[in-house]
This record gives structure tokens, sequence and C-alpha cells, in this order.
């Protein structure tokens, strides 16, 4: 991957990033003592984060991007790289889980709360917890402000649990939790995958105004390229903890150069029945099997796949403003001649 701050040519940065992930690698061991399998769930992953913009880490289950969010969490201890977080002008090179600046939403809204507790309680827990508030009634203020900017109120969460909500409800209400802190990042793992299709775009919507009211930085993460594409911004196609492919979510998934971001374009419904995938994909390779590959990990599924991709992992390079890590294109023009500035 290229070293983060890497552009090209006659870009410039707007802005300090708010977040900065370099070299981000995370290792796990599977089997016994004697016959461990080493596991590279996250391999030299780096992107930067911008106030006011989304960022997606897209791929199927099990790529390793929901390990990286964990890294960023905290919940995870890299085995290599470096996480690094803007606070007030100053950057901290530690791990930034117990500051109020990043918060995050999750994939199930069902297994954030307490079905025995009431959803209130949560709600005022986190004010006591970050001291937003001394007393309740400005407690209750700032709680109601944050549900209305989620389209909710005070009176429609007071007194119920949380099998009184539907999903899409819990959802908003674990955004409205995460702003109460008044975030400047958002970090949200699957947030739409377990609520109603009805209701996905509502909450999408609701980040994309979060993003242009709030100037919040969002790191989107998901495997649907349809809501990714709706929120915009930039995008990292991720496959078994490589990213294959990084750009303008409008270059990368209306013009994907790797097959493997080809196939993942091609799997999104289309009225037209003739445009289906032509290629042949095969997928008699176990997770494990891929993971430990030694060339290119999609090689056994990549319908372009050559010898090189067999034996040799390919290099990142640059095509027309996209970093794409194949070696279709590292053969006709290689990292060097991308003209780049260290950020």
């Amino acid at each position: 991957m290229l070293p983060v701050g890497c552009t090209l040519k006659g870009e410039q940065h707007k802005m300090q990033p708010i977040l900065e992930a370099r070299n981000l690698t995370k290792v796990f061991y599977r089997g016994s003592l004697l016959a461990r399998n080493r596991i590279v769930a996250v391999d030299n992953v780096s992107f930067q984060l911008q106030r006011g913009e989304v960022f997606t880490l897209a791929g199927e289950s099990g790529c390793g991007k929901t390990t990286v969010a964990r890294m960023i969490l905290g919940f995870e201890q890299p085995t290599a790289g470096e996480i690094i977080y803007e606070k007030n002008g100053e950057t901290w090179h530690h791990r930034v889980w117990f500051t109020q600046r990043i918060q995050a939403v999750f994939q199930n809204p069902f297994e954030t709360f307490n079905p025995l507790r009431k959803v209130e309680g949560y709600l005022f827990e986190t004010v006591r917890g970050y001291q937003l508030a001394d007393k309740r009634q400005a407690a209750l203020q700032l709680i109601n402000s944050k549900l209305e900017a989620v389209g909710l109120s005070y009176g429609e969460v007071e007194g119920r649990y949380p099998s009184e909500f539907s999903g899409g409800q819990l959802q908003r209400i674990s955004i409205a939790r995460a702003l109460l802190v008044d975030p400047s990042l958002l970090i949200a793992d699957e947030p739409v995958s377990m609520v109603d299709a009805s209701i996905r775009m509502s909450i999408v919507n609701l980040f994309k105004r979060l993003r242009d009211e709030l100037n919040m930085g969002i790191l989107y993460i998901t495997h649907d390229l349809a809501t990714a594409y709706y929120l915009g911004g930039r995008i990292a196609v991720m496959f078994r903890g490589n990213t294959m492919e990084m750009g303008s979510v409008q270059d990368v998934l209306m013009h994907p150069r790797h097959p493997y971001t080809q196939l993942l374009r091609e799997s999104i419904p289309e009225p037209d029945p003739a445009k289906k995938w032509r290629g042949r994909i095969s997928i008699a390779e176990t997770e494990q099997e891929e993971y430990l590959r030694v060339g290119c990990k999609f090689a056994g599924r990549c319908p372009k796949v050559m010898e090189i991709c067999k034996r040799q992992a390919p290099e990142t390079v640059c095509v027309d403003e996209v970093y794409v890590k194949c070696h279709l294109y590292s053969e006709t023009r290689s990292i060097e001649e991308v003209s780049c500035v260290q950020g």
C-alpha cells in the first residue's frame, strides 16, 4: 500500500486529517502450538479521513474491514502499524478508544441494549459518564436535542424497553447516544445490515446529514456497495486483509479496475438481466486458504489470473487517481512512476 499522505502530483491536502491509519497490520494464529497457521487478517492497510468526509471500507464478510475498526477503537491491538488521531490541532499516536471524540455504531442495535433496561437509562448514563450536564433538566434537554437530530424525541423513548422499538428506531437511538458527546469521528460498522430495507435509506440519509451539518467524519463499514455509492466520498475495497482498490466512490464503483471490485460491482442487481458477470470464478478455496495464499489473495477466484499472480503479491500502483493492487496494471505502470508527496 502507498504510504499515507501520498497523492498524485498536483493534489493538495485541504486540512489535517482527523484520523490516519498507517500500514496497519493484524496477525492471528490458528491451530495447535506445533501446527499453527499465521493468518494476516489486515495486511499493511493505510488511509486517512478528513472532517466532513465519509470514508468507506467495503468488502465481503471476512475481508478485514471490521478488524480495522476494532483496532481504531482499541478493541484489538495492532501487530504493526500506527493509528494517528487529531484532537484540537494536536496528534495522538496511541490508542484512542477512551476519547469521547470517537464514537461507534454497530451492526445489531438489539445487541446494543439490554432487553431488561429502559432505553432512556443508557442516554442518561452517557451524560453522567462524560459529565455533559450537572442537572437532570439540562441532561434532558441535551438528550432530547440529539434524539431530534435523528428524527425522534424524548417523549417517544421515555419509559420504553428495547423490544418496544423497531430495529431502525433502535439504530437511530444508538446514533443519538453517540452524538451526545459531539464526536468528530463516527465509526459505523454495518449500521444498516440488520434493519428493514424500507428504512435503510433513511438511516443512510441521516449519515449524510450528520456529515454535512455537523462537519463530522464518518468511517462507514459495509458490504453494501449501493449505500456506499449513495454516501459518496472515498472508498477502499478490501479482500482477505488487503486493500485491492482505493479512490473516490465515483471512480472505483463506476469504473472498477481490479477484477474483485468488478465482481462486487456486477453483483449489484440491475433491471437488465443481460448484464451479468461473464467471467469464470472459482469458489473452491476456503477462507483460510485464501489468507495463506502466497501471491495475490484473489488469484483463486479471479477470471483474469496470470501465473505471476499465483507466486508473487502485487504492488499497489496508481491508475487515473485510483490506487489498485493488481498485476494487470503493474506490468505497464510501476509504482515509481507515480509522483507522490508526503502528507
